[in-house]
């Protein structure tokens, strides 16, 4: 029997424009995004449409527009009587798939999302450092040149993206050392990452407590329908896990490969990518290409 799964994405599918065609299609999505400039208080809507992108790069917004973009698109998909059976979100999208099984409400889901994108930022700020990804090495090989590069400081695998895309996280130096160990050791590819703080590593330890504090304050129910959470890559639906969980994903890594290989056990036959971009996709493809996955355009042809 088919099973359907949504998936999230996290931040870098972001892009200036996003939203702006359900905007003028849909009253449903100027409603939402006006609800969401309301509560972050300030012009979420002028920043998608219009950018600048060095705006909407930053991290404190970055993180509350894929979370807004991604929620309208499921609200859309459930007009159309579209709701899938479990889902899973990549760092920041763990949120949106938390709000779409109805585990968080979406204003206290927007809430902690902005909170969290502020706190990563100013954590980046305090404790600067960098990520990178390592394409061609398998994730234990990683680990290895992490273990290794470590000498000179904080650096660790915090994104296993599919079998051979491994992103590294941590301090400049030790990021630098490792990419030039992957590269001795025969990777394809090694990519500086454009992002604002060593995500998903111990350097975001200074955010970690004040989350926790935004998190004991936020409502969270049980979830009306799996979700598979980056720290475990297994199914939650219980309100105390779900707390602790994302308190511990700011500091681990996202176990993406795991994860989809657990819904595809699980039973999940049909992905669909909920949110702006085809990142997912991509990585769906490489860690099991007998499943298919509806990105942005085959979804919003859906919608339409």
């Amino acid at each position: 029997m088919a099973k359907l799964a949504f998936l999230y994405p996290g931040q870098a599918s972001q892009y200036v424009g996003m939203g702006k065609d359900l905007n003028e299609k849909f009253p449903i999505s100027k409603q939402i995004f006006d609800r969401a400039n309301n509560l972050l208080g300030f012009d979420l809507t002028s920043v998608c449409f219009e950018g600048p992108e060095e705006d909407l790069k930053q991290t404190r917004i970055t993180q509350p527009a894929i979370f807004v973009h991604s929620l309208i698109i499921t609200q859309l998909l459930a007009e159309k009587n579209i709701h899938p059976e479990m889902a899973a979100g990549h760092s920041l999208g763990e949120y949106s798939a938390l709000v779409a099984a109805q585990a968080i409400s979406f204003e206290d889901g927007l809430r902690i999302v902005k909170t969290r994108g502020e706190l990563m930022q100013y954590a980046g700020e305090k404790q600067p450092g960098t990520m990178a990804a390592i394409i061609g090495l398998t994730g234990e090989e990683v680990i290895e040149i992490c273990q290794e590069a470590s000498s000179v400081g904080i650096v660790e695998a915090a994104n296993f993206n599919s079998p051979r895309q491994v992103a590294i996280s941590g301090c400049y130096e030790a990021v630098a050392q490792a990419c030039e160990l992957a590269k001795q050791k025969g990777a394809n590819k090694v990519t500086p990452l454009v992002v604002s703080g060593a995500f998903h590593s111990p350097l975001m330890e200074g955010a970690q407590e004040e989350l926790r504090a935004a998190l004991e304050d936020t409502d969270i129910q049980t979830a009306k329908f799996p979700v598979y959470a980056n720290v475990t890559a297994k199914p939650v639906k219980e309100a105390d896990e779900i707390r602790q969980l994302l308190y511990k994903q700011l500091t681990h890594p996202v176990r993406w490969v795991e994860t989809i290989e657990n819904m595809i056990a699980d039973g999940a036959t049909d992905f669909y990518e909920v949110g702006p971009g085809k990142v997912l996709a991509g990585l769906v493809k490489r860690i099991n290409r007998d499943y298919a996955i509806q990105t942005k355009g085959k979804v919003e042809e859906i919608i339409s």
